[in-house]
């Protein structure tokens, strides 16, 4: 006899609810191989900002999902200075960056208060074996984090700021919309120097080409929270054909 596949209401009844909605919502797991999952999820107490789920070196026993708050994970340098490498949302997994050595490259980081469940990756790799609708989304979710490593490199070897920005904040809006939140609206976890860091810019040039954007009518900002406003514009952008055409300023 078939398994029930369970609901999205269901679903939310539960941790795997918020925080591993991302391998379990498109799995289409049944309410039987959801528990084997809860069972395994172990919670973790509230993380404060700024403080750190592991370190660089740190060997891999689990991922982490944020069931609410925002990640950064950086290089540290031996002067003590942070090249930002990605930023996770609530809901996607941090530490894969482990996968290949068994140790961690990089340091995650809390941008906000959040909190968090950990998953030991064995047992969680163990759980998928027999589940395989659980075990291909979790290698959809490895190679989507491939993904956006390579989308990150790309970033920074375009020349103009500002496609590196439209990159920035179209990977941003195609994310919410993956976790069900609003493509474009946008509130800004992190800071400008992180977001500096990130796209290898200085701090004033990423302020200018926000403000270059929002008066050529593409986004339109207020403090930390972005809203797109031409999506054909900045899908231009983001494919690389800014050119020297000038667009129309918009009205203040």
């Amino acid at each position: 006899m078939s398994a029930t596949p369970i609901d999205l209401i269901t679903l939310r009844k539960g941790c795997a609810s918020c925080s591993l909605q991302q391998l379990c919502l498109p799995a289409g797991i049944s309410l039987s191989e959801l528990q084997e999952l809860e069972d395994i999820v172990k919670r973790k107490r509230p993380v404060e900002a700024g403080e750190r789920l592991f370190r660089q070196g740190d060997r891999m026993g689990s991922v982490f999902v944020a069931r609410d708050g925002t990640f950064k994970t950086v290089l540290v340098n031996e002067e003590g200075e942070e090249q930002v490498i990605g930023f996770h949302l609530p809901g996607e997994l941090i530490g894969l960056d482990a996968l290949g050595t068994g140790s961690h490259r990089v340091e995650a980081v809390a941008l906000t208060r959040a909190n968090v469940c950990e998953v030991p990756f064995d047992e969680l790799s163990t759980v998928a074996s027999h589940i395989p609708g659980l075990q291909r989304q979790l290698m959809r979710v490895i190679g989507q984090s491939v993904g956006r490593d390579q989308d990150h490199r790309e970033m920074l070897v375009r020349r103009q700021a500002n496609e590196r920005i439209a990159l920035f904040l179209h990977g941003l809006s195609e994310r919410l919309r993956t976790i069900g939140e609003p493509p474009d609206r946008i509130r800004l976890p992190m800071s400008r120097e992180d977001i500096a860091r990130f796209l290898g810019l200085a701090l004033e040039t990423v302020s200018r080409g926000f403000t270059r954007l929002q008066e050529d009518g593409v986004i339109s900002v207020h403090g930390r929270k972005v809203e797109i406003l031409d999506v054909a514009e900045l899908d231009r952008l983001v494919h690389g054909q800014d050119g020297d055409r000038e667009r129309p300023r918009a009205r203040a």
